[in-house]
């Protein structure tokens, strides 16, 4: 029976973290409707939970956490230019259309990165970067249906600095220990622009409970069970499944906050999650 079970738990891990992270999105508009919270007291609660959940998470499993604080100040710099953005662009984005942006610009920005490593793409990698970026520049061109420009520009700013944290952290050794340490650094940063937003607050219980579960549970629980899941993927997979986010974050707008899906972002997912797929199917073949 264990050898049945065993092989099971990276996908009940990876279904799990994949539904956090889509839940984020859904989180943000729920408190930022009404509003039930101000974007940068939600950042602030959200950022503050996580560090806090994850803080209780490693002292309870991990034998390191004694031996002081992980992450690092330019990791944590980057963890906060993902979290205000993010919260201050979904001010004016469905969650479908946020996390698409949010998605497309944090593998970009490693597709980017590799080009610039010099790593040597194949024509199909080539073909699915031009294909994503042409859907990217297409869902925000002028037009009735095009989302907010302000908020797909603080997106694109979460997704690239997401990115960027993503490779900062890559090959870690105690992933859960580095992410609690970056969380922790990070919470100052927010109540700096808390400060400089004072005359925005807006708080309820409603509100600061969606930013307690978006932090605690989505965020950082979310990002533990991600770890659990990874050991059970290879890279491209690993990449490939983040495609779903976006998917199950307009599922969820619809069922939870009634939005409608327009075309241009239905043909705009299609050339995004399908030019990202084509670049990771021709990463996969030229490692073959």
């Amino acid at each position: 029976m264990k050898n049945v079970s065993m092989p099971m738990k990276p996908g009940l891990f990876t279904v799990l973290a994949l539904t956090a992270f889509a839940a984020n999105s859904i989180l943000c508009r729920l408190a930022l409707e009404g509003p039930a919270i101000d974007a940068a007291s939600f950042t602030t609660v959200r950022l503050s939970s996580g560090a806090l959940a994850l803080l209780i998470f490693s002292s309870l499993t991990s034998k390191s956490f004694p031996s002081g604080l992980g992450g690092s100040w330019s990791a944590a710099s980057l963890l906060f230019l993902y979290a205000v953005p993010f919260s201050f662009a979904y001010l004016s984005l469905s969650a479908g259309t946020g996390a698409l942006i949010l998605f497309a610009a944090v593998q970009l920005t490693m597709i980017l990165a590799a080009l610039l490593a010099g790593e040597r793409p194949a024509q199909l990698e080539w073909l699915g970067l031009v294909a994503a970026l042409a859907g990217l520049v297409y869902l925000v061109s002028p037009g009735l249906s095009a989302p907010s420009a302000a908020g797909s520009v603080l997106m694109g700013l979460a997704g690239i600095s997401w990115g960027l944290y993503s490779l900062l952290g890559r090959g870690v050794q105690d992933p859960i220990r580095v992410t609690t340490g970056n969380f922790v650094r990070a919470v100052p940063f927010t109540f700096l622009v808390s400060a400089v937003a004072f005359r925005s607050l807006e708080l309820s219980g409603r509100g600061v409970l969606l930013a307690v579960l978006s932090g605690a549970l989505t965020s950082g629980l979310g990002y533990v069970v991600w770890y659990a899941a990874l050991p059970g993927l290879s890279s491209t997979r690993a990449a490939t499944v983040q495609l779903s986010v976006p998917v199950r974050a307009a599922v969820g707008g619809v069922l939870f906050l009634f939005e409608t899906v327009t075309f241009r972002l239905l043909l705009s997912a299609a050339l995004i999650l399908g030019g990202i797929g084509l670049s990771l199917l021709g990463k996969r073949k030229e490692n073959q």
